[in-house]
């Protein structure tokens, strides 16, 4: 068995002060696969030390199990249908709930869980539910990056589902919730039905009791997010139990959000996530609401412009008191962190497509490029009130980052060109050259904000690993490698 080594961390000279990282680097021995497959959809770490991925190739699902030192210890391939389709996923103690969609036709679903057992190594597929829909109709229809049509209580004891029943001449969502010990039925009900408004849902989450709390937008005529400048919606929180079914109206005043998260923090429910002057698709600053859930009463609501910290990070010392009256845009949110003093970190990333054409001389085509560009920090302490706010500038066209609290302090986790640029206004630009290798960074926020960069390791020569894949479990984070050279693991602790 191939032992466990150290990485090697070496001090770069860069342009500017860099320490080496924090972390305690190790690698795992490399694995092989049986079937290909490098897209990870799940993967978790259970308290004794085991972790679990599930992948997905052209036909079949992958289940693997690791043991402690990440040696490959187990492998299961199951067969899908080439209409089941993979939408989320829930991880608990030893079980990974891995849920897919069947469409046998444009009006049939069923929902399948899939159950992953790291420790007895086993795998049951049970059918959830089946419903009929409109017309090749989606049941998730949340634009939301992350996923929101799943929960699961802090005990582990249910789980909850919630569905788009939109019809042509009706709108309404259901919600499904689950013993997550069996899968049986607790109650299903249906909640915001209406024949002329449209329903947007926003997130989910559900509480040892059972308790459903749904969020979303309700828009007051048609689809648009504005008419006459303000905004065309007010958000919803609705608030579900076997026995009863209540929401309450959260209305704007001058801002427009795109969405809103459920956080619980002492007994109460913060509804966090970004305002703007303008449209749902820019940024002027975070914003939170304060409920008393067992009352569905608004306590408080809390708005706070972007810090200046954040237009520095950007734009530069000098550009930024210019800039600190522009809104940024299309940030979508990607985690949702808590630390042990129930601070929130709210962390997104600016996404966008564009298209280029290429012309061959008898005629063209046009390329897509979809673009993972810079990335927004805001911390809430547990009043909810805005801590500070930073930025990372940085340019990518594929998913690039993850991030995990440790020990108060935040990482950010990235691939960067081999060197970190510094740009003459004071920027870190992170990003990579045409010809130029790349590294593993390490971001670090401070509990008041302040960052260094901390290298991991040069890529050149070494394994390439993907961030994106990753988990923060047990104090520790795991990411896979990019399956190009090697299939091993970087554990960092």
């Amino acid at each position: 068995m191939k032992k466990l080594t150290f990485i090697i961390i070496l001090v770069c000279n860069l342009s500017f002060s860099q320490s080496t990282t924090k972390l305690t680097v190790l690698e795992s021995a490399e694995y092989v696969d049986e079937v290909k497959a490098d897209n990870i959809l799940s993967i978790h770490t259970t308290d004794s030390g085991l972790t679990g991925i599930v992948r997905d190739s052209k036909r079949d699902i992958l289940f693997d199990v690791f043991d402690e030192n990440l040696n490959k210890i187990y492998s299961k391939v199951i067969e899908s249908d080439k209409n089941e389709t993979f939408v989320g996923e829930l991880f608990y103690g030893t079980e990974i709930k891995f849920f897919t969609v069947f469409s046998p036709d444009k009006y049939k679903r069923t929902i399948y869980c899939h159950i992953f057992n790291l420790s007895d190594k086993s795998h049951k597929k049970i059918a959830l539910f089946e419903t009929d829909v409109e017309k090749n109709q989606s049941l998730f229809s949340s634009n939301n990056k992350r996923q929101t049509n799943f929960a699961i209580s802090p005990n582990g004891n249910y789980l909850a589902v919630t569905t788009d029943n939109i019809k042509k001449n009706s709108n309404s969502y259901t919600i499904r919730v689950f013993d997550a010990s069996n899968l049986d039925l607790v109650f299903s009900k249906a909640y915001q039905e209406h024949e002329e408004r449209y329903y947007q849902h926003n997130d989910l989450s559900i509480t040892n009791e059972a308790t459903v709390f749904a969020l979303g937008k309700l828009f007051k005529e048609g689809r648009s997010q504005k008419k006459g400048g303000e905004a065309n919606y007010e958000f919803i929180l609705n608030k579900i139990s076997k026995d009863s079914s209540k929401d309450l109206s959260i209305t704007l005043a001058d801002e427009h959000i795109q969405s809103l998260t459920i956080s619980s923090i002492e007994g109460q429910l913060h509804l966090l996530g970004f305002y703007s002057e303008k449209n749902v698709s820019r940024i002027k600053g975070g914003c939170n609401f304060i409920i008393d859930g067992e009352q569905m009463v608004i306590n408080d609501k809390k708005t706070y412009k972007l810090p200046v910290e954040v237009y520095e990070d950007l734009y530069g010392e000098n550009r930024a008191d210019n800039k600190k009256d522009k809104e940024l845009s299309s940030f979508y949110v990607d985690y949702i962190l808590h630390d042990k003093n129930n601070n929130t970190y709210i962390l997104a990333e600016e996404f966008y497509v564009t298209q280029t054409y290429v012309s061959t001389g008898t005629g063209g085509y046009f390329v897509t490029t979809p673009h993972y560009d810079d990335i927004l920090i805001l911390k809430f302490n547990k009043k909810g009130e805005l801590e500070w706010g930073r930025s990372v500038f940085k340019k990518a066209t594929l998913p690039s980052y993850n991030a995990f609290i440790k020990n108060d302090e935040l990482h950010v986790i990235l691939n960067s060109g081999k060197n970190l640029t510094e740009k003459s206004d004071g920027r870190t630009k992170v990003s990579k050259g045409f010809f130029e290798s790349t590294s593993l960074y390490d971001f670090v926020y401070s509990k008041e904000g302040e960052v260094s960069y901390d290298k991991i390791q040069d890529n050149k020569d070494n394994t390439d690993y993907v961030p994106f894949y990753g988990t923060f479990e047990n104090n520790t984070f795991i990411m896979a490698s990019d399956g190009r050279k090697k299939k091993q693991f970087m554990i960092l602790k």
